[in-house]
């Protein structure tokens, strides 16, 4: 009898497990651009998106754009803090694809031609 092993769901564990022990160990300053909220909060509210995050074809989850949509509702700078914070490097996220997140959910408030850094808002 062969044991069937799949590598794909131990390493989006892993992966999850990583970010996760990140956002909780280390501290990101962000310059308050999350309001009260402390950055490292923020990101981890944001896990829904990571595929979409690395992953311009990867198809956006709904938890990931109703998350997106309501931090850019409260707190919409807080979203590209996110993205330029080293956590999101650590995270493997791209901020040029991430920064399409909200087009990609059809977010009508992503204040569309706006910098985030060297990215511009689609």
């Amino acid at each position: 009898m062969a044991l069937r092993f799949s590598l794909k769901p131990c390493v989006v564990v892993l992966y999850v497990f990583l970010i996760s022990y990140s956002v909780l160990v280390r501290d990101v300053d962000a310059a308050g651009e999350c309001g009260r909220t402390p950055i490292r909060s923020a990101a981890a509210s944001l896990s829904p998106c990571l595929g979409a995050a690395g992953n311009a074809k990867a198809k956006v989850p709904p938890a990931c754009c109703s998350k997106v949509a309501a931090l850019l509702k409260t707190t919409p700078k807080c979203l590209c803090a996110i993205l330029l914070s080293p956590l999101a490097k650590q995270a493997g996220i791209k901020p040029g694809i991430a920064i399409g997140i909200p087009k990609r959910c059809n977010i009508r408030n992503r204040q569309a031609g706006k910098k985030c850094g060297s990215y511009t808002v689609p």
